[in-house]
């Protein structure tokens, strides 16, 4: 074979080998060195050996990729084909997933796990239908109020101002319907808003308040939870179905395993998380439950029916009085 020939061989070679790579470029606001974002990356390791480099899987971690509507965004054009994101930046793909972000819906990591798997393939299918598949979903874990004041009470918080993320109606109408005062921002912007006293008050799980630092301003916690989140790691289905098809069972299975671990973390996360923020001057403050509860519920109406379709609605506060009854 002469030198010609040979080098026709390797490029036609080398460009079957690039034609058989599927990058996946993923966005996250998961801060750099959080459990989250470790997990990722361990995600893309286990994925490019599973798959025998076929698949390579790039984090974006800390918001690199802007907020989490600008991932959405970015995801719908191809600048991104994957991110992990919570169910309150999947809003403007899917409503329903709002639901657990309402105010006093759930209370516990318990109660989620007790309900959420009654509707979960009802959520994939829907996500599927906007072509997009579920690799994993994740709890983030339950979502206190911080304040830089020690408000005992929702009748206390007339000068408290609330970050409430761009692109998430659901907070902003709810806070108003409690009688709280929302300041919309990207996420991006909630740290220096937060330092130029913009807002006063956050609603977060702990362990991101304190990987973020926003304890150091906002260093009260209402010792009440308010709300619950939950993440999702998605993939555009048009790059999903470009991984040669007996690889994907492989690949979901190990990001379902990494979901389970993350689920199995978060509450311990966010209790070590308060632990070392009252090392660091947090003030937990002890209120009334009945009083947060009743304030909670005050949103409902700003929610259901407007924000998440109110038979999802109906369905989900459905198997959460099932499971308390069950439970008494």
């Amino acid at each position: 074979m002469n030198r010609i020939a040979l080098a026709a061989l390797v490029f036609l070679l080398a460009g079957s080998a690039s034609a058989q790579e599927v990058q996946v470029k993923l966005g996250t606001l998961a801060p750099q060195g959080s459990t989250w974002h470790n997990l990722l990356k361990e995600l893309a390791e286990r994925w490019s050996v599973a798959s025998g480099g076929k698949v390579k899987l790039r984090i974006y971690a800390g918001g690199t990729q802007g907020s989490e509507g600008d991932m959405v965004r970015k995801m719908a054009v191809g600048q991104l084909q994957a991110s992990s994101i919570t169910n309150i930046g999947m809003h403007d793909m899917l409503k329903e997933p709002s639901v657990y972000s309402t105010p006093g819906i759930v209370d516990s990591a318990v109660e989620f796990r007790a309900v959420f798997p009654r509707v979960e393939k009802k959520l994939e299918a829907l996500l599927l239908d906007k072509d997009y598949v579920v690799l994993n979903w994740a709890q983030v874990g339950t979502v206190q109020i911080f304040c830089s004041k020690p408000y005992r009470s929702p009748a206390e918080m007339h000068d408290a101002r609330f970050f409430v993320w761009d692109g998430d109606p659901a907070s902003v109408d709810a806070f108003r319907q409690v009688g709280f005062r929302p300041v919309v921002l990207s996420a991006t912007d909630l740290v220096p808003s937060l330092q130029t006293g913009m807002i006063n008050c956050l609603t977060q799980p702990a362990a991101y308040v304190l990987t973020a630092r926003l304890f150091e301003k906002a260093n009260k916690m209402i010792d009440y939870p308010w709300a619950y989140l939950i993440g999702a790691t998605l993939v555009r289905k048009e790059t999903w179905e470009k991984v040669p098809a007996d690889l994907r069972p492989k690949l979901i299975a190990i990001a379902r395993e990494l979901g389970a671990r993350i689920d199995a973390e978060a509450k311990r996360v966010n209790d070590d998380a308060v632990a070392a923020m009252q090392k660091q001057g947090l003030e937990v403050v002890k209120v009334d439950p009945a009083v947060w509860r009743a304030a909670a519920e005050r949103s409902w109406p700003a929610v259901r029916g407007k924000v998440v379709p109110a038979e999802f609605f109906d369905e989900v506060v459905k198997y959460r009085d099932e499971y308390r009854k069950g439970k008494k």
